[in-house]
């Protein structure tokens, strides 16, 4: 009688067989972000100044920066921005002159960092003083910026260590603005915020 013959798997067969815990297959390429076709949208721009514990980065483009006529509703810590001469003409009283910044912080959240411009004859408080030099700054290194009362002014912290480039959005300021004032555009007379700066509402 004929004994069956066993199906074995030689040594050297098995040997040749991809082994699917080779680590040159499992481990992460250095550019692996870029290969995964997944982008990060970005939809919410905050409007604020640095947190006191953040170290932050601003753009160096000036074309990331720009003056604007804002009015700021300081119990909501709103920012709302002004448009149309006529209407600045007119809202002179309720209107801030601010440059606003683009900035980042370690944790890639963008946001825009308002910044009073001094007065028209040159006069500014030291808060917005030292508030532009600490923007200034932050265009080439890493800062933190905290109030100090006694001070009247911002204190200033540069990073100790090496700490890498910030990655920077590819959108224009012109679309950042759009996301951070998308409902804070004052365009009209009757806005809300002005009726209720006139006790209108």
């Amino acid at each position: 009688m004929t004994e069956p013959k066993l199906n074995l798997i030689t040594t050297s067969s098995a040997a040749e067989l991809p082994d699917p815990f080779d680590l040159a297959g499992l481990r992460l390429s250095q550019n692996f972000t870029e290969t995964t076709g997944v982008k990060k949208l970005l939809t919410t721009v905050p409007v604020r100044k640095p947190n006191p514990q953040d170290f932050v980065r601003v753009h160096p483009s000036a074309d990331y920066r720009a003056d604007f006529a804002m009015i700021e509703l300081k119990d909501e810590r709103e920012e709302y921005i002004v448009r149309g001469r006529d209407l600045i003409g007119e809202l002179a009283g309720e209107i801030t002159p601010k440059t606003l910044f683009t900035a980042i912080n370690r944790q890639n959240v963008v946001f825009l960092w308002p910044v009073r411009l001094p007065d028209p004859d040159g006069r500014q408080m030291e808060w917005h003083r030292s508030a532009r030099e600490a923007a200034e700054i932050g265009t080439t290194r890493w800062v933190r910026v905290k109030a100090n009362m006694a001070l009247g002014g911002y204190e200033m912290f540069v990073a100790e260590s090496a700490m890498a480039e910030p990655v920077w959005p590819e959108v224009t300021l012109q679309e950042l603005i759009k996301l951070a004032f998308r409902d804070r555009l004052i365009e009209t007379i009757d806005h809300p915020v002005i009726k209720r700066l006139r006790g209108l509402a």
